[in-house]
C-alpha cells in the first residue's frame, strides 16, 4: 500500500487524536477519492494489499485508516467504555474531523465493512452532499442473535487462544481494539440497537454486498437496506462468510468496478 505510517491528528471529544492513514495512488490528483472504514476488529494494515488492488481496477485514488482505538491509531484507555452510539459518533464526529484535517472537501465515495459499512451508510444519510457513493460489505443497521452468538465466540477465542497475539500484529495495543469492539456489541442495551429508519434518507448510488455464509449477519441487513434505499443494489455472495474482501476479492473487485464506473463513466483505469 502506497504512503503507509502516515498519521494525522484530530480533536475529538476534547482531546488530540492520532490517526493512523495511508493514501494510495495520491499522484491521481483529478481521480474518484475512496474512503475505506475498516471492520469491528480492523486497522489500516488488516485490508492487506485489497485497497490498493481495487484502486488500480476502478482507477481512482484511495484513502485507508485507522479508527481511534485501532492499529496505530490512538489507544482507547483501559477504562472508556463505549457507548451504544459508538458508530454515530464515528460517523458523525471522527470522520467529518478527519476530513477537516486532511483539507478533502470533494465529494467522496465510501466503501466500509462490517461496524465500518454501518458508519459509511450513517455518513451518507447525514451529509447527503459529501458523498459521492457508497458501498458497504457486510454492513449492520440492527442487532441479530447470530451476531451476538459469533461475539460471545469471539470473546472465548481472546481469552482462551492465540487470538490476542494474532491482533498483536495489527493492533499496538490489540485489548484497546477487541474489547472497546466486544463489550459494547455484548452489552444488553445494545440489542436494541439499529439504524433502519436513520438510512432512509440516503440519495447517493449505494452498493451493498452480503456473504450467504457470513457467521456475523443474515440477507435481513441488505433486505433491510433495500426497503430504506430503494435505489439500493444488492448483491449476494455464496460460499463467502464475513469478509468478501478476503474471501472473495475478485469477484468483489469485479462488482466495485462496474458499480463505481456505472456511477463515474468517464473515469477508466
Amino acid at each position: 500500500m502506497n504512503d503507509t505510517g502516515n498519521f494525522v491528528e484530530i480533536d475529538w471529544r476534547g482531546r488530540t487524536v492520532r490517526i493512523e492513514l495511508a493514501w494510495i495512488a495520491p499522484q491521481k490528483s483529478t481521480a474518484p477519492l475512496l474512503v475505506f472504514l475498516h471492520e469491528g476488529l480492523g486497522s489500516v494494515a488488516m485490508w492487506k494489499d485489497f485497497p490498493q488492488a481495487l484502486c488500480a481496477a476502478v482507477g481512482c485514488r484511495g484513502l485507508v485508516y485507522s479508527r481511534p482505538g485501532y492499529g496505530r491509531s490512538t489507544t482507547r484507555a483501559p477504562e472508556e467504555i463505549w457507548d451504544v452510539d459508538f458508530m454515530h459518533r464515528q460517523a458523525f464526529e471522527v470522520l467529518p474531523a478527519l476530513f477537516a484535517a486532511l483539507a478533502i472537501d470533494e465529494p467522496i465515495w465510501l466503501l466500509g465493512h462490517s461496524d465500518g459499512g454501518s458508519m459509511a451508510l450513517l455518513y451518507a444519510a447525514r451529509f447527503p452532499q459529501r458523498v459521492a457513493g457508497a458501498i458497504v460489505l457486510a454492513p449492520h443497521i440492527l442487532v441479530e442473535d447470530i451476531s451476538v452468538q459469533s461475539i460471545e465466540i469471539a470473546r472465548k477465542s481472546y481469552l482462551e487462544t492465540d487470538l490476542r497475539a494474532r491482533l498483536g500484529a495489527y493492533h499496538d495495543d490489540p485489548d484497546s481494539a477487541f474489547w472497546g469492539w466486544n463489550r459494547i456489541w455484548l452489552a444488553p442495551e445494545f440489542r436494541s440497537w439499529t439504524i433502519e429508519k436513520e438510512i432512509e434518507s440516503i440519495a447517493c448510488p449505494l452498493l451493498a454486498l452480503q456473504g450467504m455464509r457470513d457467521e456475523y449477519g443474515t440477507m435481513k441487513q441488505i433486505e433491510g437496506i433495500a426497503l430504506a434505499v430503494p435505489h439500493a443494489e444488492l448483491i449476494e455472495l455464496p460460499a463467502c462468510g464475513h469478509s468478501p474482501q478476503r474471501d472473495q476479492p475478485e469477484q468483489l473487485i469485479a462488482a466495485v468496478t462496474r458499480f463505481m464506473q456505472k456511477h463515474n463513466p468517464g473515469d477508466k483505469p
